[in-house]
């Protein structure tokens, strides 16, 4: 399985943007799917996770109100919404597929890592 993720860019606090990361094939409609982040100098963290039916939604608590994952199963696709973003939201965002199918904020379940797309927020 490869993920591939785009919709990074720069702009400026409050404002919004929308990633995404397609899937090469479809098996990963069975699994889990999640995004990380990693900003220079710090460990990636867990931002959003979602179950492979999007029945169950996890948010890393830094995001919960601003950010909104979604996945189309049709299209192989995740989606991360991002609102009202923070200068400290800058980071490199990777898309993660896990052969299990329920959602989890841990990394190590995590089988499969797109490249990541950047995001800068200025102030």
């Amino acid at each position: 399985v490869q993920l591939q993720a785009s919709g990074g860019g720069m702009l400026q606090a409050g404002g919004s943007l929308r990633l995404s990361c397609a899937a090469s094939r479809r098996t990963t409609s069975n699994n889990a799917m999640a995004w990380f982040r990693q900003a220079p100098g710090q460990e990636r963290e867990f931002v959003a996770a979602i179950s492979w039916n999007g029945g169950r939604i996890a948010y890393a608590d830094s995001v919960k109100g601003r950010f909104t994952i979604s996945r189309d199963n049709a299209k192989s696709t995740v989606s991360l919404q991002l609102s009202s973003l923070k200068p400290e939201d800058t980071a490199l965002y990777y898309c993660a597929a896990a052969h299990r199918s329920y959602a989890s904020a841990d990394s190590s379940q995590y089988a499969y890592w797109g490249q990541g797309t950047q995001v800068t927020v200025s102030s």
